[in-house]
């Protein structure tokens, strides 16, 4: 459809099929679901008819091509003007191959590989009826008891966006109007959802103007900046205001000062929730508020189809509000071409064959490989050695819960277990042996230990696969105690006891207090949520088959006491390290390093890496112009690895306060066995930039110290200047 027709079509329409377009219901209420009919409990409240659903524009979490053909053809049927539905899921990190989830693919560092992950979900999804993800979530996390940062990229600003905007080119591809197979991305929680006080979820969110601008908005932007179709507005509070009715962040940050004139849609239920906020009295004016804000989609509460009818009759709203969100709605549809294909590229055959296909599930290999993080590897005690006998033990040595939260169709009895790996592995050299005992997540019995301690006793080396369930992270899943659960530190203690080798394998959605887990171990392996291909990936890690690579992109606290604690923090007046600190009275905990335990940026490789000398092109910069930094980088090894070269840069005086570190760019580098490579990085005015107390956003002369490093903390430094 053309603009025009599009405008003719929207004066066809009565208000209340308007506004009835702007209504998402979850699949349960149409006719053709899989679970039709079964509307109960919080869902009947709604008090929404059957004429009323088959007004609504849109519908989420189908799950099967068949589902979405059948409630699609239903819909048309019952549409006085066959206006197709918007078909959304959360196709988080995969929709029926699953990757590791986004915490832990950001720790890939590698956007290409992200890119891949994005666009083959985008495919699955694709052909099983989905339009539109509800993915990425861009929101800067710096708690760890937050159960949301399994699906974030972690406490970087400038990271996170660049990970943000690969996966939109990744879901929608360069034009997903004409490439097959891709869907429309939604960026999330805009805005600061990841600043939630103590780590609660859909908790108070209170930070400046500034500090909004400087570190939680960019990564939103970066993805809007890639094309992103769709926001979709945080639970929280922005300015005292809930951001679903937050006029001032939506229309006029969102919409006038950024430009963004495609869907916004609010988060499930959060229309309504305004009520519980205290900032409306009732549904109506949930409604107004939410509308006036600019939100075109109200997501699962019913308050514009009850009362935007009699806003508008009343003159509290005007008309043109809501058709200006109908016609961006409508627009939507017709970029997805719904207008000339109902169906879009649902189609059941092809889906059997493609969801879950062989090739995708190489990929998930790969980003599994790819994004675990080896913590700790004490007298290199990884690689294990082919006729090891080994004694897989602990509550993930044959657990399929290796998904994660939000892992869409994924099916766990599909998931390569660890047990699943190593088996394969060793029937494949026909080397070691192996011997495995599992044992639940939080409540292991004496029994169940006593088992385990027999078989550790006949073996060289135990591995204990250990974490949280997936339950115990994502969504509503945050926790103000973030060590494992007490019973698999008793089992660890107890194992620790028979002075063997121990090897940990971590599955988890968050950085937890490792402490014990260290001081007990030989080597720790952060595999977090791993995907479908978990299983493999970790075996070709744990017989060095592949050598870890993965870096951290959140840091590891030292103590929960420390939270949040992230490596672009502040100075502060009484710095702890500064050459005139005093004994007691500067930033400092009495009982505990300010640093956490391990840094953003950390992870260790079977290579052995040196870093040479850093040097500059010229000891000034100036506007236009660009400094080159070059430094060597070393393998003393025989074993090729990647290695993630990062650069940072301080400000040493700024008009506002600066971080004593920032990311501003790094380099993936493969080196083989005993070779060098000379890394360069090119630093420009444009990466000085900052916001100022007026929010301009623009760089100063003066001194900068620039840092290259494998991790934030352990770096090379050297001086220049900005003229």
């Amino acid at each position: 459809m053309t603009k025009a027709q599009l405008q003719a079509l929207l004066n066809e329409m009565t208000l209340e099929e308007k506004i009835g377009q702007l209504l998402q219901l979850a699949p349960a209420f149409f006719e053709g679901a899989d679970s039709a009919g079964q509307i109960t409990g919080p869902l009947l409240g709604m008090g929404i008819n059957e004429e009323t659903i088959y007004r609504s524009g849109s519908v989420l979490g189908l799950g099967s091509a068949k589902e979405a053909i059948a409630i699609q053809e239903a819909h048309m049927r019952n549409h006085r003007l066959a206006i197709p539905l918007l078909i959304m899921a959360d196709v988080i990190h995969g929709y029926g191959t699953i990757f590791p989830v986004p915490l832990a693919l950001s720790c890939s560092w590698d956007l290409e590989l992200a890119k891949e992950t994005a666009a083959i979900a985008a495919k699955e999804a694709a052909v099983s009826g989905i339009h539109i993800t509800f993915s990425p979530m861009a929101d800067l996390s710096r708690d760890p008891r937050w159960g949301r940062v399994m699906e974030s990229f972690g406490e970087d600003p400038w990271l996170n966006g660049k990970f943000a905007a690969a996966l939109v080119r990744g879901y929608q591809g360069d034009d997903f109007t004409k490439e097959p197979y891709k869907l429309a991305a939604c960026i999330k929680h805009f805005a600061a959802y990841g600043a939630g006080e103590g780590g609660r979820d859909y908790n108070t969110v209170d930070i400046s103007e500034w500090m909004k601008r400087e570190f939680y908005l960019p990564a939103y932007k970066e993805a809007l900046n890639a094309g992103c179709e769709m926001v979709m507005t945080a639970f929280n509070t922005v300015d005292g205001v809930p951001a679903t009715g937050n006029k001032r962040l939506m229309r006029q940050l969102l919409r006038e000062e950024w430009g963004f004139d495609r869907v916004i849609i609010s988060d499930w239920g959060a229309v309504k929730e305004m009520i519980a906020h205290g900032v409306a009295e009732d549904e109506r004016e949930c409604a107004r508020k939410a509308i006036e804000a600019g939100v075109d989609i109200e997501m699962m509460s019913p308050c514009y189809t009850h009362h935007l009818k009699e806003l508008v009759e009343a003159g509290e709203v005007e008309s043109a509000r809501i058709d200006e969100a109908v016609m961006r709605i409508l627009e939507l549809k017709q970029k997805l071409g719904l207008f000339d294909n109902m169906h879009r590229f649902a189609d059941a055959t092809l889906e059997m064959n493609m969801v879950g296909s062989k090739q995708h599930r190489q990929v998930a290999y790969k980003s599994a490989l790819k994004s675990c993080v080896l913590l700790q590897n004490n007298h290199k005690a990884l690689p294990l050695q082919k006729e090891e006998r080994i004694a897989l033990l602990g509550p993930f040595a044959t657990s399929n819960d290796i998904l994660g939260p939000w892992s869409c169709m994924g099916r766990p009895e599909e998931a390569v277990t660890v047990c699943d790996g190593m088996k394969t592995w060793q029937a494949q050299t026909g080397q070691g042996s192996l011997t495995t005992v599992g044992c639940s997540v939080e409540n292991i019995s004496d029994e169940q230990i006593s088992a385990m301690i027999s078989v550790a006793k006949t073996a060289d080396t135990i591995v204990l696969a250990l974490g949280e369930s997936s339950e115990m992270s994502g969504e509503a899943g945050s926790r103000a105690n973030i060590n494992l659960p007490e019973s698999q530190l008793r089992l660890l203690g107890e194992i620790h006891k028979l002075n063997k080798k121990i090897i940990v394998i971590l599955f988890n959605g968050r950085p937890l207090d490792l402490h014990e887990v260290l001081s007990k171990s030989d080597a720790v392996l952060e595999a977090w949520f791993p995907g479908t291909e978990g299983g493999n990936a970790i075996t070709a890690l744990l017989y060095g088959e592949g050598n870890p690579s993965g870096r951290l992109t959140m840091s590891f606290p030292y103590a929960v006491g420390q939270i949040p604690v992230y490596y672009n923090h502040f100075n502060t007046g009484r710095p702890q390290n500064a050459p005139d600190a005093q004994v007691r009275y500067v930033s400092q905990y009495l009982d505990i390093p300010n640093e956490p335990l391990f840094p953003f940026g950390y992870g260790l490789s079977y290579s052995d890496i040196e870093y040479g000398e850093i040097a500059l092109s010229s000891a000034e910069l100036c506007a236009g112009e660009e400094l080159q930094l070059t430094v060597q980088i070393t393998n003393r090894s025989a074993i090729a690895g990647e290695e993630t070269v990062q650069l940072y840069v301080r400000d040493m005086a700024g008009e506002t306060v600066r971080p004593v570190s920032e990311l501003k760019d790094y380099q993936k580098i493969m080196l083989a066995g005993n070779e060098s490579k000379q890394v360069i990085f090119t630093i420009t005015e444009e990466m000085l930039r900052y916001h100022h107390s007026d929010l301009q956003y623009s760089s100063d002369p003066g001194r900068f110290v620039a840092m290259v490093g494998p991790n934030s903390r352990d770096t090379e430094k050297i001086m220049f200047s900005l003229k």
